[in-house]
């Protein structure tokens, strides 16, 4: 399914190109995000630049909502890889996240990590982040090599640049375009169906859509056997308020099901 040399640069590097990963499920992704566009959940946030363009779409955990997202999810191999890539006995699907930039949206994703925006903690986590439009290398994701090796949960912010957590004495996300010639940056031209895996500590940030095409991006996050609940200074992003739980839990709801179990676990600890 994947080579030694794929597992070994997502688990230096922090992320990793699976070229046409989901090209099957590419029609019926797209389907979907026009379903969820005309009917959003009430996660939806849409950022609608000061300069009067065009918008950038939103939304979070419909992944079950519509058949083009549950088809993805659940019938391609998308469960298996997530949890080669964690080595884990199971994948357990976390959430969705839904991502268009209209044509001519100038609303640039900054730099950040997700894993400090989340209900969860873990070592074990991967993002698929896979494009339904062609991605030239000018608009694509980056990622900062190594960067979920440092050790470090930097302040999660909105991407209109307000704190999610109010009085939160974090650490701020470096200036990463300032530093770029200090750094590995990663990044790639896509096509649709392709997929970047990546850890949820991975700094990354995607550029603005100054192109007369849409970027329609589908991404879905995977926790493995160490997750447990992680309590945080206010409602996390994605929320789920009817949750109630205890941190250092272990991250158990229905909202999360287990979508992998490996035939052969592991002996953790030997």
């Amino acid at each position: 399914m994947l080579t030694k040399y794929q597992t070994e640069l997502f688990r230096t590097k922090g992320a990793v190109l699976l070229k046409g990963a989901f090209v099957d499920f590419v029609d019926g992704a797209r389907v979907a995000i026009e379903q969820n566009m005309a009917n959003p959940s009430w996660r939806e946030r849409t950022y609608r630049p000061d300069d009067g363009g065009q918008a950038f779409f939103q939304d979070y955990v419909v992944w079950d909502q519509f058949d083009g997202y549950r088809a993805l999810v659940c019938d391609s191999d998308m469960p298996a890889l997530a949890a080669q890539l964690m080595g884990s006995d199971t994948a357990r699907i976390f959430h969705d996240h839904i991502l268009v930039k209209e044509p001519g949206n100038s609303v640039v994703t900054p730099w950040h990590q997700d894993q400090p925006y989340y209900l969860c903690d873990g070592r074990q986590s991967v993002s698929f982040w896979v494009p339904l439009d062609p991605i030239p290398r000018e608009r694509t994701i980056e990622y900062v090599a190594g960067s979920h090796l440092w050790g470090k949960d930097f302040k999660p912010q909105r991407f209109d640049g307000t704190d999610l957590f109010e009085n939160d004495p974090s650490e701020a996300v470096p200036d990463v375009s300032a530093l770029r010639h200090e750094m590995e940056i990663l990044g790639w031209a896509m096509e649709p169906g392709d997929a970047v895996a990546f850890n949820f500590r991975t700094l990354h940030g995607a550029p603005g859509n100054h192109s007369p095409s849409r970027r329609r991006v589908i991404s879905v996050r995977w926790v493995g056997d160490d997750a447990v609940f992680a309590k945080r200074p206010g409602p996390t992003s994605p929320a789920f308020p009817e949750l109630d739980y205890k941190d250092g839990a272990p991250f158990s709801a229905r909202q999360f099901p287990v979508l992998y179990r490996s035939a052969s676990p592991k002996r953790h600890g030997q």
